[in-house]
């Protein structure tokens, strides 16, 4: 197995804005770090999840994939512009005890059943470094465990980054948000072009 291949996948395909960690990030700024940290747990388990189905079901998605990649594209994108369009029109709070209901575990591991980067990734690591040196059962879970625990990471690095430059942001908030709105735009396009 290249070795530093596969990292240097992981880190840039994990740490690269994407859904995950702009939301992960917007988190942090508006109800600080310690309230996001239940989102990425989540992001960590629902990419621990599609790590493992990737890993045990890779062949059958392969087959599938080609059929219905066009619809979960489509769905991706728009739940991408979606995120745009609720990040555009946030207000900024004056209470930060507010709790917003995406703020949570569950959104945070369901996310990534709708998110094409992240199942892409998935289908594209496990094919490409993973099943082709190693198929234990065992050696399938540590990996998967692995690549969950980055998800988390760069989820959480995002977060802090949100939270220690909040009172930066705050005060730069619309123009911050219009600079995370066009970042998932950016997203939702580049997931229709490449």
């Amino acid at each position: 197995m290249p070795i530093l291949s596969f990292l240097l996948y992981v880190f840039i395909a994990s740490f690269t804005p994407g859904p995950n960690n702009i939301m992960a990030m917007l988190f942090a700024n508006k109800y600080g770090l310690k309230k996001t940290i239940r989102f990425c747990i989540g992001v960590s388990a629902g990419f621990f999840v599609i790590m493992i189905a990737s890993s045990y079901f890779n062949l059958v998605l392969k087959n599938i994939i080609p059929k219905i990649e066009f619809v979960m594209m489509i769905i991706g994108t728009l739940y991408m512009l979606y995120l745009a369009y609720k990040i555009l029109i946030s207000k900024p709070n004056n209470t930060n005890d507010e709790e917003d209901k995406n703020n949570r575990f569950l959104t945070g591991m369901l996310l990534q059943f709708i998110n094409p980067k992240g199942i892409l990734y998935g289908l594209t690591v496990v094919s490409t470094f993973i099943l082709p040196y190693h198929t234990s059962n065992l050696s399938l879970f540590l990996f998967s465990l692995f690549l969950g625990f980055v998800g988390f990471l760069s989820t959480f690095t995002w977060s802090l980054f949100g939270s220690l430059f909040q009172r930066f942001l705050v005060k730069y908030r619309t123009q911050f948000n219009i600079i995370m709105a066009l970042l998932l735009v950016y997203c939702a396009i580049s997931i229709l072009f490449v």
